[in-house]
């Protein structure tokens, strides 16, 4: 079964466009389109899609809210921030929502689909400008609970941009047992995202800023 995608975009023109890209690759399956953000959540919480591509600028319910109610309904669900807006406050405000990825809408399709793969397996990709922008941004959670030592090594892996597999490999445990820890790291956290855990560790210095956007 390929990795189950929900496209969310107030422009029917541009969904067209999404879908005939993604059907081009068979590790993708396209189970459902919304028109905004109310529509997103109601088919997110139906459909339980892999990963969310969520345009940001929509009526009714814009793509940050849509964002935060998914991740906090349906953590397993990832979100993909496709947008024509490269700003700060955007991109802060998406991944403040718990997006797992930023990509404008002139990502070349190739590109596109290996972000979608790469959310699905949970690994957080930001290049060097957008990481250390945001860790500027980043708050760190107020007291928040201490990490055992696995959960600490998990985050750090999480952070050099490991996907759930390679953390298992590394760590020689389930990818069953990593998401069981990253679930953990987030809750004790109060974070609402892989991307944001990434952050904190970053403001911790637990992982340099070279080492985490290093290819």
């Amino acid at each position: 079964m390929g990795i189950r995608v929900l496209i969310v975009d107030d422009h029917s023109v541009v969904r067209h466009g999404l879908k005939m890209f993604l059907a081009l690759d068979s590790e993708i399956e396209l189970v459902g389109e919304a028109a905004n953000g109310v529509e997103a959540v109601r088919l997110a919480r139906q459909l339980k899609p892999d990963v969310v591509l969520m345009d940001l600028l929509m009526p009714e319910m814009d793509g940050v809210a849509a964002t935060e109610a998914i991740r906090r309904e349906l953590p397993d669900t990832e979100v993909v921030a496709l947008t024509s807006v490269l700003e700060d406050r955007a991109i802060f405000d998406a991944i403040r929502a718990g997006a797992i990825g930023y990509l404008l809408k002139d990502t070349e399709p190739d590109q596109l689909c290996e972000a979608i793969k790469a959310a699905s397996a949970g690994q957080v990709q930001l290049s060097p400008q957008v990481a250390a922008r945001l860790v500027r941004e980043v708050r760190s959670p107020d007291n928040p609970e201490t990490l055992t030592e696995r959960e600490t090594e998990v985050l750090r892996a999480l952070a050099l941009g490991f996907s759930n597999k390679e953390i298992a490999a590394e760590l020689i445990i389930t990818e069953k047992t990593v998401k069981t820890h990253v679930s953990s790291i987030l809750s004790k956290l109060d974070l609402p995202s892989r991307t944001r855990a990434a952050l904190y560790a970053l403001k911790i210095g637990l992982v340099s800023l070279d080492e985490a956007t290093s290819d």
